[in-house]
């Protein structure tokens, strides 16, 4: 038996993707994820940054629709996201952070003033800000995020939590 707290999680989940709220997954909440980073972090979309952003969306929807999209319509159910991704992705977490890594290291580009492959905690917390998290949690999972404590946050440390995130324990 699936618990409430199993599904109040996967519906988090789903919404997170869902961006623009129309009951389902489709290309344009990919685009628009990076158009909105984009927009925040003034980022020019022709830049070589936000190229890179845009091919990053592109390629982590490509990837989430080839497990999810059973039908073949373009879109992913909240049906197709828990009996495909959400399943196949808690079976192989890595999978999902291979299908998240280039809109992550894209998004990370963007917010990485310091030349190191790494944003600040603060800046982390825009960007989950920005992707329609609420700002008390956003601020708590950017923190949480900083395992070694040293104010910057990296791939290394974003990819595995973020694919530990979307990846929901029955």
């Amino acid at each position: 038996m699936v618990s409430s707290e199993y599904e109040r999680r996967i519906a988090a989940r789903f919404a997170g993707f869902d961006q623009d709220g129309n009951g389902w997954i489709d290309r344009e909440d990919f685009s628009g994820a990076a158009k909105a980073l984009l927009a925040e972090f003034g980022v020019a979309a022709r830049s070589d940054k936000g190229q890179a952003m845009y091919a990053g969306a592109e390629a982590f929807w490509q990837g989430m629709a080839g497990i999810a999209d059973r039908d073949g319509d373009q879109r992913i159910t909240r049906e197709e996201f828990v009996n495909g991704a959400v399943k196949r992705l808690r079976d192989n977490p890595d999978r999902f952070a291979e299908i998240a890594r280039p809109f992550l290291h894209a998004a990370l580009d963007i917010v990485d003033t310091g030349g190191d492959g790494a944003a600040t905690v603060e800046d982390t917390a825009r960007v989950l800000r920005t992707l329609g998290v609420d700002e008390e949690l956003a601020r708590a999972s950017a923190a949480a995020l900083d395992a070694d404590g040293d104010g910057r946050i990296g791939e290394a440390e974003l990819v595995p939590a973020f694919a530990r995130y979307f990846t929901v324990p029955e």
